[in-house]
């Protein structure tokens, strides 16, 4: 928001010394007024301009949506029909995605409420779980940090405008109304103890179906184990290009009109995209917004991998940044608005918003941290070695995690090693928690033992992600600190 402003204070500034008369800026301003008039030329570079900054702001605010429809489109490549089924997995670096994990197996389906609601009846059990809607709008939360806070519940979930009779919550309902008509459940199965086959087996237990006043109708929706499958559930391949543009369109003809974003929904009709309309662009047209999408993509990683808010550290004197940057909020809100930046920031490098997600207090959920650069404040590097150590015991209840990320694609990196994570619950549960861990990162594996490490690839650029799952006050009263990311020849 704070950069916004800045913007919009140039351009009234230039506008001010266009037409001061003369005078050394009015000289320098390469789009001449005359009298207070814009020239022909001032009005055609004018008109380029704000067509090209204009398509930016829409690029990167509607971000989100298109990377919503990148997930639904990965499930359907895997053979995951709407509304009749949906996907289960015990993640990796195949699959493709936003900074997924392999700390939990995931759940997802589509829920297309274009046929009414949906209800998902959830278990007892150690769930985390959301809805979100089509432009990654928070709709519920599941399970453990839900209403039903892990002792189950019949969570209805409402297509946009429905006035149907809604059962309450004496009769064990949790109702939640979503303004889109496609939405996402997202559900995590914890591994309690380590035990992945029991995890990914209680994904059974729950049941999604079509949802009516008489009740549940038609069969549950079936599981599709994906576990195995080379799954690319990212906007990736349309985020930089015109194909970006094409796939919002076909989102806008298909999804109710939001009140709330009606300004944006502006901004798109001066691009040519609107509700009810055909979306035909000319050749000059289509350069435009395929530079948009370029610029904005770019603008939004500087905000994922360059940021320069304050505060942004937990520890001053380390590289360790918080990722959600508006604590305890839903979709970025601050009492002066929508922090625009923050917002930015995690949609570059991640998946779905929740409340509980961007808290920062004992006993939240979990806890997510970003590195980007070694000890040296340098990217890091995967053809380089490096080492993280990290003192014991990490303050989390549950348990913790390293992944590491290939910056370019923001999901984990791919090897012939196969692997992206060193888990407190697995690779690491027997380690000495009595003393400090070193961790190792590169190319090559470390002398002794490798069971710490994780493979980069030479030529490609990498991130980390320390996750704390039930974390303690420790971690973020500063009284607990991991070591930064250390190059091997550099300590």
């Amino acid at each position: 928001m704070r950069r916004l402003n800045r913007c919009f204070l140039a351009l009234a500034v230039g506008g001010i010394f266009a037409a001061s008369g003369p005078s050394q800026a009015a000289d320098a301003n390469p789009y001449p007024f005359k009298q207070g008039y814009p020239t022909p030329t001032a009005s055609q570079h004018v008109r380029a301009d704000e067509a090209l900054q204009r398509a930016i702001v829409a690029y990167r605010f509607w971000y989100p949506t298109v990377s919503m429809e990148g997930i639904y489109n990965g499930n359907r490549a895997a053979g995951i029909e709407d509304g009749k089924q949906w996907g289960i997995a015990a993640t990796g670096p195949r699959q493709v995605g936003f900074t997924l994990n392999s700390d939990t197996p995931y759940g997802s389906a589509v829920l297309d409420l274009s046929g009414g609601p949906m209800l998902i009846d959830l278990p007892q059990g150690a769930f985390i779980g959301l809805v979100n809607d089509h432009n990654q709008g928070w709709v519920a939360d599941l399970g453990l940090p839900g209403p039903d806070a892990g002792k189950g519940g019949k969570h209805l979930i409402l297509p946009p405008g429905y006035q149907g009779k809604v059962p309450d919550k004496s009769e064990g309902y949790f109702v939640s109304q979503s303004p889109s008509l496609k939405n996402l459940l997202a559900i995590r199965s914890m591994p309690v103890g380590g035990d992945l086959p029991k995890a990914m087996a209680a994904f059974e237990t729950i049941k999604i179906q079509r949802w009516t006043p008489q009740g549940v109708t038609g069969p549950a929706l079936a599981i599709v184990d994906t576990s195995k499958v080379a799954l690319d559930s990212s906007s990736l391949k349309w985020e930089g290009n015109f194909q970006f543009w094409e796939k919002l369109d076909k989102i806008i003809q298909e999804e109710p009109i939001q009140g709330k974003y009606l300004p944006m929904y502006g901004l798109l009709a001066e691009v040519g995209i609107e509700k009810g309309k055909p979306f035909t662009p000319d050749a000059r047209t289509k350069d435009l917004l395929a530079r948009a999408a370029r610029l904005g993509r770019d603008q939004m990683l500087v905000s994922a991998f360059d940021s320069q808010r304050e505060g942004i550290r937990n520890w001053p004197d380390r590289h360790w940044e918080w990722v959600g940057l508006v604590p305890g909020t839903a979709q970025f809100e601050t009492p002066a608005g929508m922090d625009l930046d923050a917002r930015d920031r995690w949609f570059a490098q991640a998946i779905v918003t929740s409340p509980a997600m961007f808290k920062r207090d004992a006993g939240a959920g979990s806890l997510y941290w970003l590195s980007a650069r070694d000890s040296q404040g340098v990217y890091l590097d995967g053809g380089k070695q490096y080492t993280l150590t990290v003192p014991q015991p990490v303050p989390g209840k549950l348990f913790w995690s390293v992944t590491l990320y290939d910056a370019q694609t923001r999901s984990q990196v791919q090897t012939d090693q196969d692997k992206a994570a060193l888990r407190s619950l697995f690779e690491l549960k027997n380690i000495d928690t009595s003393k400090p861990v070193v961790l190792s990162f590169g190319p090559n594996p470390p002398k002794g033992d490798a069971s710490h490490w994780i493979k980069t690839v030479p030529g490609r650029g990498w991130f980390a992600y320390f996750r704390i799952y039930g974390p303690e006050a420790a971690a973020f009263d500063k009284t607990w600190k991991p070591g930064d990311i250390v190059r091997e020849s550099a300590r």
